[in-house]
């Protein structure tokens, strides 16, 4: 029996973009059965089953992100096939009703776009960034507000080398086997990436912060890359963050990377998935995608079918999580972007200050970035 639509319905390949705050959930992608643990998947999944699509809505994930990390602007592809006789939806009410029926406040639906029917949203990716969060200042963990909490990754020292740190993130930078900050367990065939960005920079003072905690400062890390390898983020993070506080030098950040030894002493750290986020997915392609318009598709503002509610205007917002989301409409070459998979087991407890992760050979004992 073929794969292709039924005889008289129409099915389309949306292109979606989605936040979640991560602390809630055991990483985006879902998790199957009778288990408590659920993902974020699980939850955009489940509100699109109000689209009524004659075969089930499931969302290919772009970016499979781990327990407790977050994302300003994740992306996944979804097919929606309608009954004969009723037009594909538009993007902007695909976006409306999705974040209608979401039951989580802690995610949502950015934007969508029609693209073909070959369209593969994770191997279509041209660049993905992740930026960690750090903060110094604060001796104890009750000492960081609570709003900051879960968000950044607080460290006792007052104080941090970022020349040092800048000057290590150097060495990083280019095409490497980066064996040395792969975890165990990666499904990745070759472990050679090309790191096109990494920077460290001082955050703006957090809004949360009252007068009083003045000695809390905030640094954001930034890493660009067409994929990552499994961990791979979060293990560059503690080595660069061991630089900043004078543990480890850059020189000795080049040998851990010619190494290509994951089991080292300094590399098997790994920053808490708390601090973690990604920030954006960028694909390459038409810079009109959003503006074109498809045969038979369901206008701006119509009402979709059962009890969903007439839809009011679109949801408008110059996001800046992910610019320029331009689209290839071509799948891609699933060797040159594979990406971290999501691990079997739960989440990662937070951290304490300082709480660099030993890990250990059993890639069920944490997930992925």
């Amino acid at each position: 029996m073929g794969s292709g639509p039924a005889a008289g319905t129409v099915r389309a390949r949306y292109l979606v973009y989605f936040q979640y705050l991560g602390t809630d959930f055991n990483g985006v992608a879902a998790v199957r059965g009778a288990q408590r643990a659920v993902g974020v998947q699980n939850y955009l999944e489940e509100a699109a089953e109000k689209l009524k699509s004659v075969v089930p809505v499931k969302f290919v994930i772009s970016s499979r992100t781990d327990a407790g990390v977050h994302a300003l602007s994740n992306a996944a592809h979804l097919d929606v096939q309608r009954r004969s006789g009723q037009p594909p939806f538009s993007p902007e009410v695909l976006t409306q009703a999705l974040n209608t029926h979401l039951k989580h406040p802690a995610i949502r639906v950015l934007q969508a776009f029609r693209v073909h029917s070959d369209f593969h949203a994770r191997y279509a990716a041209t660049s993905r960034t992740y930026l960690y969060r750090l903060a110094t200042g604060c001796p104890r963990h009750d000492q960081l507000s609570v709003f900051e909490r879960n968000r950044c990754w607080a460290l006792r020292a007052d104080y941090l080398d970022v020349a040092a740190m800048q000057e290590a993130a150097q060495h990083l930078l280019g095409t490497h086997d980066f064996s040395a900050f792969q975890s165990a367990g990666s499904p990745s065939a070759s472990s050679v990436r090309t790191l096109r960005r990494a920077s460290v920079s001082p955050d703006p003072a957090s809004p949360f912060v009252l007068p009083q905690e003045s000695r809390l400062r905030f640094w954001t890390l930034e890493f660009e890359s067409q994929s990552f390898l499994y961990r791979q983020v979060r293990r560059m993070t503690a080595i660069l963050v061991a630089v900043g506080l004078g543990t480890l030098t850059p020189t000795e950040v080049k040998v851990i990377l010619e190494s290509r030894d994951p089991l080292g002493r300094h590399q098997t750290r790994v920053a808490p998935a708390h601090g973690l986020f990604l920030k954006s997915v960028l694909y390459g392609g038409l810079r009109d995608l959003g503006k074109r318009r498809w045969p038979g598709e369901v206008p701006v503002y119509t009402p979709l079918i059962g009890p969903l509610p007439s839809l009011g205007p679109c949801w408008r917002s110059s996001w800046q999580c992910c610019h320029s989301p331009h689209v290839v409409l071509t799948a891609g070459n699933p060797s040159c972007a594979q990406q971290e998979s999501q691990g079997p087991e739960g989440r990662e407890a937070p951290g304490q200050p300082e709480d660099h992760r030993r890990e250990t050979n059993d890639p069920k004992a944490g997930g992925l970035e």
